[in-house]
């Protein structure tokens, strides 16, 4: 497996990808999600050879804060490292920002994943996130 770069945009590879997974509220207005990618601050990838595994998507300023805003696998790909070797790759590239944060599914499988990075319950450091649709 191997993690770069995710330069140019693949509307068939991130429709099946987000598809896959369920996301489907991103499909419904591709454009909005190609204008995502474009602006996010860094999308990362992790391939087999030429087939796509999954991406990371991470939006912030890079030197104080940086957001992870989508990592996903395909659904046959998941549980094989994929996620762990995205999450690594950022880390490396952001290590002296302050603050990395991801918003995730609330199930004990994902929180003690998360917590086995390294990273944090907001509550842990005095902290609460809001959210807004």
């Amino acid at each position: 497996m191997i993690i770069k770069h995710y330069h140019s945009y693949n509307y068939d590879e991130i429709h099946r990808l987000y598809t896959a997974v369920g996301w489907t509220t991103y499909t419904d207005n591709m454009p909005a999600l190609q204008a995502g990618f474009e602006n996010s601050m860094i999308v990362l990838a992790a391939y087999e050879g030429d087939e796509l595994l999954g991406i990371l998507r991470a939006v912030g300023d890079g030197a104080t804060i940086v957001f992870i805003q989508d990592i996903l696998v395909f659904p046959e790909k998941q549980r094989q490292g994929v996620v762990t070797a995205l999450l690594k790759d950022v880390l490396r590239r952001y290590k002296n920002v302050r603050q990395i944060e991801l918003a995730t599914d609330n199930t004990p499988e994902t929180v003690a994943f998360y917590k086995s990075l390294g990273f944090l319950e907001m509550s842990e450091v005095g902290c609460c996130g809001f959210i807004r649709f």
